[in-house]
């Protein structure tokens, strides 16, 4: 920690940021409480508050982490009110909806990338499929029959999953089931309400993996998980146009002064560099950014818009 400070007060801070923070700062995760965004926040905003001053955490769900990112969107661009945002909220969301509430780029300017991460085919222990060929066949073979949870429409989750249908030749054989996070989708999965889900690499859904309760069956990423290596890529199932890397970042609304901007990245910088936050975030299946900030996290996302957008386009990803 004391490394962390010394970080903190090399900072070549402006005056405008002399007086900030003066009181709590607000992270808003845009998904319902005990999903992946919190196992990401939550942990950040532990470890800065000694560094930048207190940080509480409020969860609004719903519409696939828009409505939370709406919230922050329209607050005051004071640094007082910040996102958890990630390529479902920034990227997918705009991109797929008739009526955008927010544009990725107008409305929010990019702090710091904290975290990048996989996605995962998981399925009920009933499922009789292994990989996902035989995901496709069950679907082909059950119309209608195969239901698949993400947190909401328009999300990462759900461009994967419409990737899927796509490439495998499914129609009306996929039913996708959106929620208001991955919490509850995942809990109707383990009930047997839905028979599918893909979902952010967590240590909750490797846990339940572990436990029997589901079954991965595919990741996203380029190489199999450290923490679960038995799981095959969706290149090795034959699939390798699903390949997917989601990430997990800071954002504050788009007006947010300069000097406040590079006040939180500064701190955030410093805590990113404690080994034990490292450690908190790879036992989850994540991959920490220690290298990341405004501009370099900025140009990310406004590529990610450009590449993702014949995609969404030609899968007819639509919000409404």
């Amino acid at each position: 920690m004391a490394a962390c400070l010394a970080a903190l007060a090399a900072w070549p801070g402006g005056a405008t940021a002399d007086d900030y923070p003066s009181r709590s700062i607000k992270l808003v995760i845009p998904y319902s409480a005990g999903a992946a965004g919190d196992q990401i926040g939550r942990p950040w905003a532990d470890k800065v508050t000694p560094l930048l001053g207190q940080v509480h955490v409020e969860n609004i769900g719903g519409a696939g982490g828009a409505i939370g990112s709406a919230a922050v969107a329209q607050s005051a661009p004071d640094g007082y009110s910040l996102l958890l945002g990630n390529g479902s909220t920034q990227v997918t969301i705009p991109l797929s909806s008739a009526q955008p509430a927010y544009d990725a780029v107008r409305d929010f300017r990019a702090i710091y990338r904290l975290i990048t991460s996989t996605l995962a085919f998981a399925v009920h222990p009933s499922l009789p499929v292994k990989d996902l060929r035989e995901l496709a066949a069950f679907a082909k073979a059950n119309p209608g029959g195969l239901t698949y949870g993400t947190p909401g429409v328009g999300t990462g989750n759900h461009l994967v999953g419409e990737m899927f249908r796509q490439q495998s030749g499914l129609a009306a054989d996929l039913v996708h089931v959106p929620y208001r996070g991955m919490g509850p989708a995942t809990s109707d999965l383990v009930s047997g309400q839905i028979n599918s889900v893909i979902a952010v690499v967590s240590s909750q859904i490797l846990q339940l993996h572990f436990a029997g309760k589901l079954r991965l069956i595919a990741v996203t990423s380029d190489r199999r998980l450290s923490g679960a290596p038995e799981v095959p890529t969706v290149a090795e199932s034959g699939m390798p146009g699903l390949r997917y890397a989601g990430w997990f970042g800071l954002f504050a609304p788009r007006a947010t002064p300069d000097a406040v901007v590079e006040r939180i990245a500064a701190a955030t910088r410093a805590a990113m560099a404690d080994p034990q936050l490292q450690e908190s975030y790879r036992s989850q299946g994540l991959e920490p950014d220690i290298d990341s900030g405004p501009d370099k996290f900025q140009r990310l996302v406004e590529d990610e818009l450009v590449r993702l957008t014949p995609i969404v386009k030609s899968i007819g990803l639509k919000r409404d």
